[in-house]
C-alpha cells in the first residue's frame, strides 16, 4: 500500500467521509464535519475537471495506490468486458488486502497489508505475502494456524456485526477464514465513488 505523509485525519476531513474504513475516523468527522484549514467552511465550487481529479485521488487513497499502480489497474479494466469504471472497482475490491479488510480480519486496509506482508494470511492453504494479489471466485482466505492466537485478529472480528456483510464474501469467524465467492457487483460495493468521472478523466 502506498505511503502518504499527510495525516489521515486531514484526508478524511478533506473528502468529508471515512474513506479508510477505520471506525476511529467516524468520531473525528462527527466533531469536525468540514475540510481542514482556515477556509475549510468556505470553499469555492469545483469545476468538472477538479471533480474528476478528486475522484481519482479518493480511490487511490482509499485503496492505497500510487499513480503508476492505479494507471495499470485502469488499463486492465479497459481491456475487460463490461463497463470500465465498474471493472476498475471490481479489480480493486478483489485485491487480497482489501478482502482481508472486508472480511473483518483487519480494522483497516493498512493493517491488512501488514498482516499479509508478515505472512499471517494464506490463500487456498498456501502462504501469500503479496497484498495486491487478485483473488478469483472460490478462493479461500485464512489466518495461518500459527497466527490464530494473535489478539489483533480477534479484536478486529469483535467489531464485525454480521458474517455476511458483503454478498460476494463468506466469513467463518470461528475458523478465522473467509471465501471470495464471486466478483462483486457494483451495486454491492459500498464506496461513494463516481467512477464515470475517472473514466472521463483518462479519456481526455
Amino acid at each position: 500500500m502506498a505511503r502518504y505523509t499527510e495525516s489521515k485525519g486531514k484526508i478524511v476531513r478533506k473528502f468529508g467521509e471515512n474513506i479508510f474504513g477505520n471506525q476511529k475516523f467516524d468520531q473525528l468527522l462527527s466533531k469536525k464535519p468540514y475540510p481542514p484549514g482556515q477556509h475549510g467552511l468556505n470553499r469555492r465550487k469545483m469545476s468538472d475537471y477538479a471533480i474528476q481529479l478528486r475522484e481519482k485521488q479518493k480511490v487511490k487513497l482509499m485503496y492505497g495506490l500510487l499513480e503508476r499502480q492505479f494507471r495499470l489497474y485502469f488499463q486492465r479494466a479497459e481491456r475487460m468486458k463490461g463497463v470500465t469504471g465498474e471493472n476498475l472497482l471490481q479489480l480493486l475490491e478483489s485485491r487480497l488486502d482489501n478482502t482481508v479488510f472486508r472480511l473483518g480480519l483487519a480494522v483497516s486496509r493498512t493493517q491488512a497489508r501488514q498482516m499479509i506482508l508478515h505472512g499471517h494470511i494464506t490463500v487456498n492453504g498456501s502462504h501469500v505475502n503479496i497484498p495486491s494479489y487478485i483473488l478469483k471466485p472460490g478462493d479461500e482466505i485464512q489466518v495461518r494456524e500459527k497466527s490464530r492466537r494473535l489478539a489483533m485478529f480477534h479484536e478486529a472480528l469483535r467489531k464485525v456485526r454480521a458474517e455476511n456483510a458483503y454478498p460476494w464474501l463468506e466469513l467463518d469467524k470461528a475458523q478465522l477464514k473467509g471465501k471470495f465467492v464471486e466478483k462483486p457487483k457494483r451495486a454491492d460495493i459500498p464506496v461513494n465513488i463516481q467512477e464515470n468521472m475517472i473514466v472521463e478523466l483518462y479519456s481526455k
